[in-house]
């Protein structure tokens, strides 16, 4: 895919699965891509790092890492040390919901979007093996591609409307297995967990983790993840 002259896209990438195979998908729909990642005080750092890897190997044009302090607010296991990542399943939107993160990430994917000129916003978002987000429903995304263009310049003025996709919306995560491998994406260099140590070695407990591993048990495919 080198070369690529296509139009524009901000492709939302935090070092997971999902995101990654979301880059890949943008790339092969021939979108010059421009990865945006968050420092957002989340306590599995090393995603970032992971974030950093994907991007280079699936060649986007440039890859920025903002940082924002969602910390500050806590409310979730993932910005508050003192609220233990839970190791089963829970009913109801679970402790790892970090408080409008994906309303916060899209606004300011928007934001560089319309420097860009970019029409396209992709984000890993996924409704079926989901851990029970608000923000992760086709219902969220809907609303806030509405907002997109009631809100921006470019919105309002361009000759086209702005677009969030969420190609893996609909899919198992087995099909997005499936479908990274098809596309070349090294799972091995993503990290998903909760709780992942500062190698990037997943705890093989939390949900995250088990979801992973269950999307490759499905997928028949080796789970490559690096577990301690």
């Amino acid at each position: 895919m080198a070369g690529v002259a296509g139009p524009a896209a901000v492709v939302l990438v935090s070092g997971g699965l999902d995101s990654a195979t979301c880059l890949a998908i943008a790339r092969a729909g021939g979108f010059r891509c421009f990865a945006l990642s968050f420092a957002y005080g989340q306590r599995h750092e090393a995603e970032l790092r992971a974030a950093e890897r994907v991007a280079r190997s699936l060649g986007a044009e440039q890859h920025r890492v903002m940082s924002i302090d969602l910390a500050a607010f806590g409310g979730s296991a993932l910005t508050d040390r003192t609220i233990a990542v839970p190791e089963s399943a829970t009913p109801g939107i679970p402790v790892t919901y970090v408080p409008a993160r994906n309303t916060v990430f899209l606004s300011l994917a928007l934001a560089w979007a319309e420097v860009l000129q970019a029409r396209d916003i992709f984000i890993g978002v996924n409704a079926v093996d989901y851990s029970g987000y608000p923000d992760c429903r086709p219902e969220f995304i809907a609303a806030f591609e509405r907002l997109a263009n009631l809100a921006t310049r470019a919105g309002v003025e361009g000759s086209e409307q702005i677009r969030i996709r969420t190609p893996l919306i609909d899919l198992s995560k087995a099909d997005i297995i499936r479908r990274g491998l098809a596309l070349g994406v090294d799972f091995a260099a993503t990290v998903s967990c909760y709780q992942a140590d500062d190698d990037g070695r997943a705890c093989g407990r939390c949900d995250s983790c088990r979801l992973r591993r269950e999307g490759f048990v499905a997928a028949k495919t080796p789970d490559p993840t690096r577990y301690r």
